[in-house]
């Protein structure tokens, strides 16, 4: 049986409102998330994702009120994260209206928490984000990956929005994110991220091969074929994007005619 693709609208969040930047800098306004989210729900997106994504780095939870907010508007999944660090943090944004929690920095640093989380509410509400960037350096352990150019890298895992390398190996920490029960894999390269060049299709399509639990490809998407390489060179099983949707670049509706003509199964 064909799995129907998603398209995943990303909402990042900082101070109550809707901000986009590049490669994680230079951020700028892009609206209400409230608004934004109900006009993707309206377009036919499968999915919306909140990222407060300075909580972790201000040590402060995610924005509750914007969650129930944005619930009580929409009848699709709802995927919320940024300041995640306990198993009631997950527990009050599920009970505010979100359908699955993103763990990303607190599940580097207490990689339990995933597992408590899985226990509790079950692999299907736990996404682990990760955040990686490309690392030239050797280094023992980690797996090489081959590069459009014919050159090796390894991914490092980032955390606090990109500020702080882990020395992680992002392939391997997306096993063991699985085996601890997360129940997807939300990937950004900081590379792709806002570049508007496309998705990083080497370490996405290498993540995918490497778990049994679905992908969702972001960071990096400019024009519509970019979703179809993720589907179809990254073998995403969701392509995420931000930016060309926020600042009325794309509509859902017209991605998914576009895959669905291309032969990608999509929910149209």
């Amino acid at each position: 049986m064909t799995l129907t693709k998603r398209i995943i609208p990303c909402l990042d969040i900082k101070d109550g409102r809707v901000v986009k930047g590049t490669n994680f800098l230079g951020l700028r306004d892009a609206g209400d998330p409230v608004e934004l989210a109900a006009s993707y729900n309206e377009q036919g997106a499968d999915e919306v994702v909140f990222l407060d994504i300075t909580a972790s780095k201000e040590n402060r939870k995610a924005l509750i009120d914007v969650i129930r907010r944005a619930a009580d508007q929409l009848f699709l999944p709802l995927t919320v994260g940024g300041g995640v660090s306990s198993v009631k943090d997950m527990q009050d944004l599920l009970r505010a209206g979100a359908d699955k929690v993103s763990v990303n920095t607190s599940g580097i640093k207490n990689p339990e928490l995933i597992r408590q989380g899985a226990e509790k509410f079950g692999n299907q509400c736990i996404v682990s984000a990760i955040d990686v960037r490309r690392n030239d350096t050797k280094k023992e352990g980690t797996t090489e990956i081959l590069m459009p150019d014919g050159s090796l890298c390894w991914y490092e895992v980032v955390i606090y929005g990109g500020s702080r390398p882990t020395g992680i190996d992002a392939v391997k920490w997306a096993k063991e994110a699985e085996r601890l029960g997360s129940g997807e894999i939300l990937l950004t390269s900081m590379e792709t991220d806002g570049v508007k060049k496309g998705f990083d299709i080497p370490v996405t399509s290498k993540i995918a091969s490497e778990v049994g639990i679905p992908v969702i490809a972001s960071g990096g998407v400019g024009k519509v074929e970019h979703f179809y390489d993720g589907f179809v060179c990254g073998h995403a099983d969701a392509c995420l994007a931000a930016s060309v949707f926020h600042f009325g670049e794309m509509k859902v509706g017209d991605v998914k005619k576009y895959l669905h003509e291309r032969g990608v199964c999509v929910r149209v």
